[in-house]
């Protein structure tokens, strides 16, 4: 059986992602409840879903506990990362794999992590290019090094493009990169850099950096912590037409409690709003969505109502252009509604967002927390579950954000449970009453 992580409230000097590796044989196992799910009911009356379960891990040699989003090629072909499982001896679950999944089911582990120089504990995305390349990061850990580049070519031919040294560099990139039209990418680490840092200073508050095809690194900014600034960047970037980035940082900021920041190209850093750990949201670790308006989207997994445990279960924000930060949704937990999402969002063209919870839903998986949901928010601000996972075969606390295609559909991982207790890969289809 694999390791379940147990809820956490607050993260320690690892981030929630890179210690689930770090820490994987300290995690207790509990007993998954057995669930063979087709069509489910809607979670509320006006919604019809169909979820669908892809492909179960079975942990080493193949992959395990999935925690990043999916990338889908024209064939209808996913390509993703595990954070534990395949050849690899890192820990007792092995350093992470790359896979496929094919629109059939059938998997395929296309790299396994030997700990190395190649590095261990992938906790981010993939960028897929036109030819097929894939790349990516693997992320701090205690034995394993400060993180790498990666690409894989459609061949196997795996090349390390840049190795992190944990000083200015950076130490540790989570968040998935995103690419330039000229092949540049840019992405941040949620350690490194100036180790003159409040909130970390043993190591460092993070970066964010830029790097060329050719694997040359430039340091764009190094956050400096509270309180002026952010520190540890948990999350991917989003850039904008002009170049911009935008992101988020889990800590520092005016209060401790994360912020929301833009970059523009000249390296200039502003940051657009600090987290108060109120009833605006707490400690953001969440890719950011930008909307035609330049207004910005994202989670917090803690703030919001005054529920779960006191911390908060989290909220879905807006943030205008002027600043102004809008709680589209509080999280009230379980039983009825998600809890904790670490996930970033989707947006449809209607302006409909969608992502998961790690935990919170209908069924109860570690008492009162829930095995995790997924979710919609129309433009008004109403919040609808889609579908609360069980725990069992369907999986148990999704990490990931979902991606959807032209009909509809969803897709994402959970980063445990299925028939291989291992995590998953799964199809979600909303269906609106009378569509």
């Amino acid at each position: 059986m694999s390791p379940i992580m147990s809820p956490v409230q607050h993260r320690g000097p690892l981030s929630a992602k890179s210690g689930r590796a770090a820490n994987g044989a300290l995690v207790l196992a509990i007993v998954l409840v057995s669930a063979v799910l087709a069509t489910r009911p809607a979670q509320a009356q006006t919604f019809k879903v169909l979820y669908k379960v892809l492909y179960s891990f079975q942990g080493s040699p193949d992959g395990g506990d999935a925690v990043a989003p999916l990338v889908r090629d024209a064939k209808g072909n996913f390509y993703g990362t595990t954070n534990e499982g395949g050849t690899g001896g890192c820990l007792d679950y092995g350093c992470g794999i790359v896979f496929k999944v094919a629109p059939n089911g059938s998997e395929t582990v296309l790299y396994s992590f030997q700990g190395s120089t190649d590095g261990a504990f992938p906790t981010a995305g993939l960028v897929r290019d036109t030819s097929g390349n894939l790349y990516g990061t693997t992320s701090w850990s205690w034995d394993y090094g400060p993180g790498t580049v990666f690409k894989l070519a459609p061949n196997g031919n795996f090349t390390v493009l840049y190795t992190f040294t944990g000083g200015a560099d950076g130490e540790g990139p989570e968040g998935t990169l995103v690419r330039d039209a000229a092949g540049n990418f840019y992405g941040a680490t949620y350690y490194g850099g100036s180790n003159a840092c409040y909130d970390e200073n043993q190591y460092g508050c993070g970066v964010v950096f830029k790097l060329t095809p050719s694997g040359k690194l430039r340091v764009l900014y190094t956050f400096a912590g509270y309180p002026t600034d952010g520190a540890n960047p948990a999350a991917g970037l989003v850039r904008d037409a002009a170049g911009n980035l935008y992101g988020t940082t889990e800590h520092g900021g005016a209060y401790h409690d994360g912020v929301v920041f833009k970059l523009d190209k000249s390296g200039k850093e502003t940051v657009l709003y600090s987290f108060q750990d109120g009833a605006d949201g707490g400690f953001p670790a969440a890719d950011l969505v930008l909307d035609a308006e330049g207004n910005l989207y994202g989670t917090t997994p803690e703030g919001g109502s005054s529920g779960c445990n006191g911390f908060g279960c989290g909220v879905v924000f807006k943030l205008d252009k002027a600043g102004k930060l809008t709680v589209l949704h509080s999280f009230a937990g379980y039983p009825k509604d998600g809890e904790t999402p670490y996930a970033g969002l989707v947006m449809d063209t209607a302006g409909n967002l969608y992502g998961t919870t790690e935990l919170g839903g209908s069924y109860g998986c570690f008492g009162t927390y829930g095995c995790g949901a997924i979710f919609r928010v129309n433009k008004a601000g109403k919040e609808t579950v889609l579908y609360s996972f069980t725990g069992g075969d369907d999986g148990v606390q999704p990490f990931a954000d979902l991606i959807l295609d032209k009909a509809g559909n969803l897709y994402s991982t959970a980063s445990f449970g299925g028939t291989g207790t291992w995590g998953t890969v799964f199809k979600l289809t909303p269906k609106h009453d009378g569509e």
